[in-house]
């Protein structure tokens, strides 16, 4: 395949691709890499949109991540749309042409995928892709988020008498409220201390911790299901007596070290529960947060609050590590066949 993305027959050399690549700590660059030419059955796609995982990848640009995705350099990125271009042998036939979304790719030659998501061509086995159907292609970018949200509220067991309070409301927290109130919750309430995030929170009570504390929004140790989506043990921390009896804690953040109060969960018997992502499947997380969007009853309108092009990435990490008004960044890939 040529730079510019046009196939050349049935030609078994890799296929040039830029990509984003981290090849030591705090440095973002783009570079032409190689792809594997699809298997039987496999799919290659083009990258349309991309985004950044601030929390994840942060971790992955301080050198914190375990192995073995933490073997620089590396591509990251898991948030990846894009159209399918060819397909293999035994894949579906009909995919080609259609818009998906693709969590990375372990397809690379000499460059370590971490996720492997930030690639001009990505090929990957056709059971991994997820078809967009009739979502806006750049909404699609907020799928991983949403499934692993969804899983996260799939495993607290949301209860129709449920109070839920969600600590942060980046985009985790966004759409983890949006969720546990669709899943039947009687009340959510929804915490953070950056006034432009709360305004486009959807909840029965929204808090800015800058002007109230946490005891005076909510008077009553009455939260049956705390969700932290901060990734702070000290915001956590403070709000652990505000829990119920028999109380469960939800950890949608990531951390390096869990250090909590005893006390507090001991006399709520209170059960700490965390998810790892999403479940993977026709019938899981993914395809699942995909029709919630499409129907309209998860509502992500406002989410994607920024766009920067691909020749401006080490700009859009800046925005998505420094900005707290930046939800969720798109990153445009080029479509105009381009050179690398």
């Amino acid at each position: 395949m040529a730079a510019g993305g046009k196939l050349k027959g049935n030609a078994t050399m890799p296929i040039k691709s830029r990509a984003v690549v981290i090849p030591r700590r705090n440095v973002v660059e783009l570079r032409t890499v190689q792809v594997n030419e699809p298997r039987v059955g496999d799919v290659l796609i083009r990258t349309a949109y991309t985004s950044i995982s601030a929390g994840t990848e942060r971790m992955l640009l301080d050198g914190r991540l375990p192995q073995p995705q933490l073997l620089f350099p590396v591509i990251p990125g898991y948030e990846t749309v894009g159209q399918v271009v060819q397909v293999g042998a035994k894949a579906p036939k009909d995919l080609l042409g259609q818009w998906v979304y693709i969590g990375g790719a372990r397809c690379f030659r000499g460059i370590n995928p971490a996720w492997g998501g930030q690639s001009e061509f990505i090929s990957a086995e056709a059971e991994r892709v997820v078809p967009l159907g009739g979502i806006d292609p750049a909404t699609g970018v907020i799928l991983a988020l949403a499934a692993t949200a969804l899983h996260g509220m799939n495993i607290a067991n949301i209860r129709k008498d449920d109070r839920v309070l969600v600590l942060g409301q980046g985009i985790v927290g966004q759409l983890a409220a949006r969720l546990a109130k669709h899943a039947g919750a009687s009340y959510v309430a929804v915490a953070d201390r950056v006034g432009v995030r709360l305004e486009v929170s959807k909840a029965d009570q929204v808090i800015d911790i800058n002007r109230e504390s946490l005891d005076e929004a909510i008077s009553e140790a009455n939260i049956n299901l705390l969700v932290d989506a901060t990734g702070s043990m000290t915001a956590l921390s403070g709000a652990l007596p505000l829990l119920a009896n028999h109380g469960r804690v939800l950890l949608l953040g990531y951390y390096d070290t869990l250090n909590l109060p005893y006390a507090p969960l001991f006399m709520r018997e209170a059960q700490v529960l965390i998810a790892r992502e999403w479940q993977f499947g026709a019938d899981g997380d993914l395809p699942r947060a995909r029709d919630l969007i499409a129907s309209g009853d998860l509502d992500v309108r406002g989410l994607l609050t920024h766009r920067v092009p691909l020749d401006r990435i080490q700009a859009a990490y800046r925005l998505a590590f420094e900005d707290p008004a930046c939800l969720k960044v798109v990153v445009e890939w080029p479509q105009n066949g381009a050179g690398v």
